[in-house]
């Protein structure tokens, strides 16, 4: 039937009880499965880092947040880390309310995947696409 038909005969269960073979086109049925396996390789979200200084200014902290907003649109997650330098510690206090200020701007595209924390020098979140 297959040779009649001008196409090729392709076992697509070998394991099945009985096996199952189809008559159709071998070279479209690969491509086909080629297709399914890439989409489904999908790469995962990378995280991205924004560094922040405590005294930042508005335009420099506008500009970082619009890269978090476009790495969130293409699906990755952001670590917006404030670093605090030497006698830059005593105002840890402004770093935290940058950071929660980030939070609030980026609520729309992102949420935080947990609560603001502090890492030794630095204090972090980590903001996750909706």
């Amino acid at each position: 039937m297959a040779v009649e038909a001008d196409l090729d005969l392709v076992e697509v269960a070998p394991n099945a009880r009985p096996p199952v073979c189809r008559i159709m086109n071998y070279g479209k049925y690969r491509y086909e499965q080629s297709k399914k396996q890439k989409k489904g390789k999908k790469t995962g979200s990378q995280l991205k880092e924004i560094r922040l200084g405590p005294r930042i200014s508005d335009h420099d902290y506008e500009f970082k947040i619009r890269h978090a907003e476009n790495f969130l649109k293409h699906r990755h997650k952001v670590r917006i880390s404030v670093e605090f330098r030497g006698r830059q510690n005593m105002y840890r206090m402004q770093g935290r309310e940058l950071l929660e200020r980030a939070e609030e701007d980026l609520r729309e595209i992102g949420a935080a995947e947990m609560p603001i924390r502090d890492e030794g020098r630095n204090i972090v979140v980590i903001i996750a696409p909706k």
